[in-house]
Parts: C-alpha cells; sequence; structure tokens
C-alpha cells in the first residue's frame, strides 16, 4: 500500500476529531472496550486506566473518531506507532522480529 494513499489532514479535521475522542472516552462503550485491560498491538495485560486510546487510521493522515477506527492500546505501542497506517505499523513490527532474530 502506498502511504500516500491516506490524505494529509488539515488542523480543523484534526481539532474536530479530537474533540469526538474526548466524548467518546466518556462514553460507557469506550469504558469496556478498555475494560479488557488489553493492548491490541502487543496483546500485553494492562490496568485499564492505562490503556491509551489509538486511531487505527491516525488523525494526521485522515482518520476518524468512530468506533471502527479506535482501539485500547499501552502508551509504549501508542508511542511507537504514532502516525503510522496498519500496513506501516505491521512493516516495523515484522523489521524489529528480523533484527532480534538475526
Amino acid at each position: 500500500m502506498d502511504a500516500d494513499f491516506f490524505f494529509p489532514a488539515d488542523d480543523a479535521h484534526i481539532a474536530r476529531e479530537k474533540n469526538k475522542a474526548k466524548d467518546l472516552r466518556r462514553s460507557q462503550w469506550w469504558k469496556r472496550k478498555r475494560s479488557s485491560g488489553r493492548c491490541h498491538y502487543c496483546r500485553d495485560s494492562f490496568p485499564a486506566a492505562d490503556l491509551t486510546m489509538d486511531h487505527v487510521v491516525p488523525l494526521s493522515r485522515g482518520g476518524l473518531t468512530v468506533k471502527s477506527n479506535v482501539v485500547p492500546c499501552c502508551k509504549d505501542c501508542n508511542s511507537r506507532k504514532q502516525s503510522l497506517l496498519p500496513i506501516e505499523w505491521d512493516d516495523y513490527l515484522e523489521s524489529l522480529q528480523r533484527d532480534t532474530s538475526a
């Protein structure tokens, strides 16, 4: 997948979607989603309060704050993923595995 597939978002889009994320974080749906205590990416367990909301398709890449685009993840994975698209994140993880097995 070409990294240019998703459009870069303007500041107004990002601000609008961040406001939606604040509202979604307060919802019962998000509290239930986070209550599993499991990071979507590394699958490790954490206290629910330590999980962050990650946009699978990042806001900066045109992603939206909708239930199908947010997942609970640990702070470490969220920091490492930054604005990567899912395919880019998968490639990053594969490169880490290659580096550790070499």
